[in-house]
């Protein structure tokens, strides 16, 4: 009789998972579906009443669930958190800003505010959870929220291609080193989702039409769109997936 090989689960039972920028959005997603997974998930935002009412609605749905508030970009205490409620086998960096304007027009202070966030948290928030992994001997997954503007450009977005472009290039350097603990490192890039970063955006009706021509399955995202390539990242049916990044973007880029 044939031995039929069987699907690697997709359940996180068992599993301390970490996810940034948790209050709202994606994030507030990431958390629902890791934690819908069996995922015990600690939630970092700067806001700390939205936080607890997340938590306390998980916790609720029967999910284990803790928070931190905590601004990322203080790195010293971003590592010292991590510290002290890690390891995490699961990592989904949620956290971000958007400060878009042509590029002529680009401040300092929005560039130096985007980068801080996107890219120099990013990148230490993902080297204390990894640091942690390989002091206890743990594999885990990595994943940083990216967008599909960390692929191609788009107008007024000058800074934000640039922070997500510094953040594939990130991800696939950290895969490469980390690989030999075992530790899976992967970006998810959503196309236009809508969440309250996004609506500004979409409140624009030429800005919309021009989104909505280029996603070509002919909608804007919605969060539950991102649940299960987060959960797949996550999950050993990903075992195999390191140092690339999972598109969700409608075919925007497939051009």
């Amino acid at each position: 009789m044939t031995a039929l090989p069987r699907t690697p689960s997709f359940r996180l039972d068992g599993r301390r998972a970490l996810v940034t920028g948790a209050s709202s959005g994606i994030g507030l997603a990431a958390a629902a579906a890791l934690a819908e997974a069996g995922a015990h998930v600690h939630l970092v935002a700067r806001r700390p009443a939205e936080l607890e009412t997340l938590r306390d609605a998980l916790r609720a749905s029967g999910a284990q669930a803790d928070a931190t508030a905590l601004d990322i970009t203080d790195l010293a205490a971003t590592a010292a958190m991590v510290a002290a409620h890690g390891p995490f086998d699961i990592l989904v960096n949620s956290a971000g800003l958007a400060r878009h304007a042509p590029a002529l027009d680009t401040t300092p202070e929005d560039y130096d505010a985007a980068m801080n966030l996107n890219l120099r948290a990013a990148y230490f928030l993902t080297r204390e959870v990894a640091r942690g992994l390989i002091a206890a001997g743990k594999p885990g997954s990595l994943i940083n929220i990216s967008s599909q503007m960390g692929h191609v450009g788009g107008p007024d977005r000058a800074v934000y291609c640039a922070n997500k472009h510094a953040l594939e290039g990130m991800t696939k350097a950290m895969a490469l080193e980390w690989a030999a603990h075992g530790i899976r490192v992967n970006t998810l890039c959503p196309t236009f989702i809508r969440t309250p970063l996004a609506e500004q955006t979409l409140k624009n009706p030429e800005r919309k039409a021009w989104i909505l021509s280029k996603i070509k399955l002919g909608r804007v995202g919605e969060v539950e769109d991102l649940m299960g390539p987060i959960t797949f990242l996550a999950s050993d049916a990903a075992a195999l997936i390191t140092g690339t990044h999972l598109i969700v973007d409608g075919g925007w880029t497939a051009e």
